[in-house]
């Protein structure tokens, strides 16, 4: 009954919504308020996702991929492929989650950690050499802003099964886990083989 009760207690709200034209296609695009935190959350949403079964991306904050199109890992990649997935279903929700920067250690620390990347560690051991945790995300708010969505019936975009056990922990459906794996390049081909290896993630084309 715990669990119940704290699976529908509110942390996230829906402050804003309007339409988001892009080259995938006219999304509308909400903004989740989430508390006691004030992060603010990013859902693109394509036709009714209320009905069916709805492809699914929670994808986590990487400045450094999304924004400035890093190579050192896939997240940029990975985000416009969602985006182009859900275009070609016309169905579908995109949430981006903030807060997540480097698996939860924030951007400056993220930095430190590619520091030591450079000098040879991966993007484990770089974590716990600085004293902080491997991977600090929850996907608790991403769970309660697709049940205000009215989603239940899921299938999921997501190479990593930490995603699908977190929400089938808050009671979802997970239809499938689509594989959403993104072509390596010459500067995350030491990086994807760790989270293959050490983060248990699907993926399935990685070298090395």
């Amino acid at each position: 009954m715990q669990q119940q009760a704290d699976r529908a207690a509110p942390c996230v709200e829906r402050v804003a919504t309007a339409h988001l034209p892009t080259a995938h296609g006219r999304f509308t695009m909400h903004l989740y308020r989430e508390s006691p935190s004030g992060l603010e959350h990013v859902v693109m949403t394509m036709g009714d996702v209320r009905q069916g079964t709805a492809l699914t991306r929670i994808h986590s904050e990487c400045m450094t991929g999304d924004v400035l199109y890093s190579m050192r890992c896939d997240c940029g990649a990975q985000l416009e492929l969602a985006q182009a997935r859900i275009g070609r279903a016309g169905r579908g929700v995109l949430i981006y989650m903030r807060g997540h920067e480097g698996r939860g250690i924030g951007l400056v620390d993220k930095l430190r950690a590619y520091a030591l990347q450079d000098e040879g560690a991966d993007t484990v051991d770089a974590n716990l050499r600085l004293g902080l945790p491997v991977d600090s995300r929850s996907f608790d708010a991403a769970a309660h802003i697709l049940r205000d969505l009215g989603v239940s019936s899921i299938r999921l975009m997501t190479n990593n099964p930490a995603k699908v056990a977190a929400l089938e922990s808050q009671g979802f459906t997970i239809v499938e886990r689509v594989g959403h794996e993104v072509a390596a390049t010459d500067h995350s081909r030491a990086y994807l083989p760790a989270k293959r290896d050490r983060l248990g993630h699907h993926l399935e084309g990685t070298s090395g």
